[in-house]
């Protein structure tokens, strides 16, 4: 079997597309003032947060409490009597029935399943198991998936050693016969690296030469179209 092992959000999923529409609502629901500038700001911040949980500095709790504590007081709220988690968990359900494709993505996917021989597919995640799977469903992505791991039932996140091969026991295949597709470098290609995984750079930009060199990246694609060619052409290699 040929199997890929996709990352979701900017892979697969506008992962901010669906997280503009969430925060907009949940914060005009509490009363709350919402600017543009506050998305830009809670976007910038929800990034610095999960690079730190990345690196194991916060837990996941912390960084829901801390996201939307900061959020509510930018908002004119006070924290102390609007429950930062409990808008936090009222975020992720949005977000989870607004699911937005990466422009091509499904159909990307089906022809991966129809021309690529002996091919599944299967989604490799950091994030809360809710969000996922309901934007996985909305967007009928489900339909041509094989299987979903998500770093919030494993217990541990990307880039961990210890994330991938949770996932490539449950999946039960051999590393020759994996190849890990994501767009973050400090998630999904230090994830591959770590896990000795062959992998590819999506939507990459910036310092390619770089970036491959410091994280031992295998092949790199900036559209949908270079992708499905070199998934077909590594699943031919012996």
């Amino acid at each position: 079997m040929k199997n890929f092992l996709f990352d979701l959000d900017m892979t697969l999923l506008d992962f901010h597309a669906s997280e503009h529409v969430a925060l907009e609502m949940v914060i005009k629901t509490h009363g709350l003032t919402y600017t543009e500038d506050i998305y830009d700001y809670f976007k910038t911040l929800n990034k610095s947060l999960w690079l730190k949980l990345e690196k194991g500095i916060i837990t996941r709790a912390e960084l829901f409490t801390i996201r939307f504590t900061d959020i509510i007081g930018r908002c004119g709220g006070d924290p102390a009597l609007i429950d930062p988690m409990e808008v936090n968990n009222e975020f992720i359900h949005t977000m989870s029935c607004n699911g937005v494709l990466m422009d091509g993505a499904l159909d990307f996917l089906r022809k991966v399943k129809e021309e690529i021989k002996d091919s599944r597919v299967y989604i490799l995640s950091n994030g809360a198991t809710v969000n996922a799977m309901g934007r996985i469903k909305s967007t009928g992505l489900d339909r041509y998936i094989d299987g979903v791991y998500i770093s919030e039932d494993l217990g541990v996140n990307k880039p961990a050693r210890e994330f991938f091969d949770l996932c490539l026991d449950k999946i039960g295949e051999a590393k020759k016969n994996c190849i890990m597709i994501g767009d973050s470098l400090t998630s999904d290609m230090k994830g591959a690296q770590n896990a000795e995984l062959t992998s590819v750079w999506f939507m990459s930009a910036g310092d390619i030469e770089s970036a491959i060199r410091e994280y031992d990246i295998d092949y790199c694609a900036s559209s949908f179209e270079e992708l499905f060619d070199v998934l077909k052409d590594w699943a031919k290699r012996e």
